[in-house]
């Protein structure tokens, strides 16, 4: 039984090292799927054909679609000629995210796999990059790519948030191990459990002189150990294999994630949209651009696709 089975892998039209198809050459070579190399294009020049014929609009759109095919058929030629199983599928879409959601939806899909780099902070909390629109958005799991290998005998982390009781949180903490697990079998790799924990809050130090931050720091790691060592003996994980560390997600992670040499780090993602995302973001996107090594970014069980509701 595959991992995965059906994989779509979002190219770079702007790149000819396709991270993200390699990746997933890799993946195939390993346990066998059907990958399917997608593009969406776009001409804005498009807009301003609109003194021409409908038929005519038609055949430009069309042999723009069939530059891009033939563009795509040149990397996917010798791993054609090793056996594996490549489709194509080049899309008219002015926004590349929603062609990528779109396309999940109606194909059911079971992994998008895509490369990735380091995004402007700035302009991130104005212009959301597309990676961010997929993560939010798309309801099957994203593996976004860096250029870190896999290899043998290497490190998986699972990023869990063991503290909360929330019952999102709880399920994802599932997930994100089980899938973890699996992973790490098809990667000959090992599992390690990551938790992140608050330090004392300077405001409340200050505020209530009877406070003793000590006892309230070493309360919420206890508190956050034994419920990491928790999920680690349900899912007979090694304590030693276990870390539970203070400070933000976004700065734990990656300082482990470089430590263990990793080379791909699980995450969940709740998905969140609209004002609260551009002002606040989601823990997942916030850890991504620190990283050197692969994310897979994981949804809820309940998640409801945004743009299936529309």
């Amino acid at each position: 039984m595959s991992l995965y089975n059906n994989v779509l892998v979002v190219l770079d039209p702007t790149s000819d090292h396709q991270k993200a198809l390699d990746r997933a050459l890799e993946l195939a070579r390993r346990q066998g799927c059907k990958l399917t190399a997608f593009l969406s294009v776009y001409e804005f020049s498009y807009e301003m054909t609109t003194m021409l014929s409908g038929d005519e609009r038609e055949s430009m759109k069309q042999a723009v679609i069939k530059d891009r095919e033939l563009w795509i058929n040149d990397f996917l030629q010798a791993p054609r000629e090793q056996g594996l199983q490549l489709d194509i599928k080049v899309v008219w879409h002015n926004r590349p995210f929603e062609a990528v959601v779109k396309a999940v939806l109606e194909e059911h899909y079971d992994l998008v796999i895509k490369g990735t780099h380091d995004h402007d902070v700035l302009k991130s909390m104005i212009f959301t990059p597309t990676d961010w629109h997929i993560l939010r958005k798309c309801p099957c799991p994203v593996l976004l790519v860096k250029e870190h290998d896999w290899p043998e005998q290497g490190n998986i982390i699972a990023a869990v948030n063991a503290g909360s009781e929330q019952e999102h949180h709880l399920s994802l903490n599932q997930r994100v191990i089980h899938k973890a697990q699996q992973m790490a079998k098809l990667l000959n790799a090992k599992v390690h459990l990551v938790n992140a924990y608050p330090g004392t809050p300077v405001n409340i130090a200050i505020e209530i002189p009877e406070f003793n931050p000590q006892e309230y720091n070493s309360t919420m790691q206890r508190h956050h150990k034994d419920a990491v060592l928790g999920l680690a003996k349900a899912h007979d994980i090694n304590a030693e294999q276990c870390h539970v560390l203070e400070g933000m997600p976004e700065d734990v992670i990656p300082k482990l994630a470089k430590r263990l040499d990793a080379e791909m780090v699980i995450i969940g993602t709740i998905g969140r949209t609209g004002l609260s995302a551009a002002i606040i973001g989601n823990t997942a996107e916030h850890v991504i651009d620190r990283l050197d090594c692969d994310v897979l970014a994981l949804k809820p069980a309940n998640f409801v696709c945004p743009l299936e509701k529309s």
